[in-house]
């Protein structure tokens, strides 16, 4: 009885084993299927909010642009991996991709911590026309996507 129950918890683990190990070699997504803007908004709906909604809105779209806007030459929306290109999902490929992703968030952690703390003395109305213009990019992507 001991012996199956070891057999059983051997065979369990080697199958995690193997199942973790395929997760970590699959392509990954060149852009974060978490990356979106969730609305776009109109100047007067902006202009009703609390300054506080308008941090939250700005930042988001900084981490959404920042996390599209380097890749556009490969793709504008989630899902397109490095395989879907073309490009080999090897180990050094993929040491790489992660190398970006790990130094975009932490510039992304620098940036937010700094907009949190300096954003709030900013203008009103500068912080409306700065999301607006952001969101105005993130709809010209859409339309870059359709050239090609």
């Amino acid at each position: 009885m001991k012996t199956k129950i070891i057999l059983l918890s051997v065979a369990l683990f080697l199958m995690a084993g193997v199942s973790f190990a395929q997760k970590k070699n699959d392509p990954k997504s060149i852009i974060s299927e978490n990356v979106a803007i969730k609305k776009y908004h109109k100047k007067e709906e902006l202009e009703r909010m609390q300054k506080g909604e308008l941090l939250s809105l700005y930042i988001e779209r900084i981490v959404v642009l920042t996390k599209t806007l380097p890749y556009i030459a490969f793709a504008t929306k989630p899902g397109v991996t490095m395989s879907t290109l073309g490009i080999p999902n090897d180990s050094d490929n993929r040491k790489i991709l992660e190398s970006q992703f790990e130094a975009t968030d932490d510039y992304l952690e620098a940036t937010t911590e700094f907009h949190k703390k300096i954003l709030p003395y900013s203008d009103t109305s500068k912080l409306i026309s700065a999301i607006i213009f952001y969101e105005e990019i993130m709809k010209s992507l859409h339309e870059y996507s359709a050239y090609h």
